[in-house]
């Protein structure tokens, strides 16, 4: 039986989540962190609060983000 993963559910309940976050984050540790889920899913958790809760999306909706993060979509949010 597959677990299921929920929007908001504490980080601490996915055992044995590989976090990992992008060599670009800063030293500060204000960074996301994401793990593969046994599921499929991906996991998303703020990594200065690790054991707080967790971001579920599909991998659609990771590739999604990630596309258009990479076209540009989102650059008016840091300016």
């Amino acid at each position: 039986m597959t677990k299921r993963y929920e929007n908001g559910m504490s980080a601490t309940e996915i055992s044995g989540a590989r976090w990992r976050k992008s060599k670009r984050s800063g030293a500060m540790g204000n960074c996301v962190e994401v793990a593969e889920l046994g599921s499929g899913e991906i996991a998303v958790r703020n990594s200065r609060f690790p054991d707080g809760p967790a971001l579920v999306y599909t991998r659609a909706e990771i590739a999604a983000f990630v596309a258009g993060a990479k076209d540009g979509e989102f650059d008016d949010v840091l300016s």
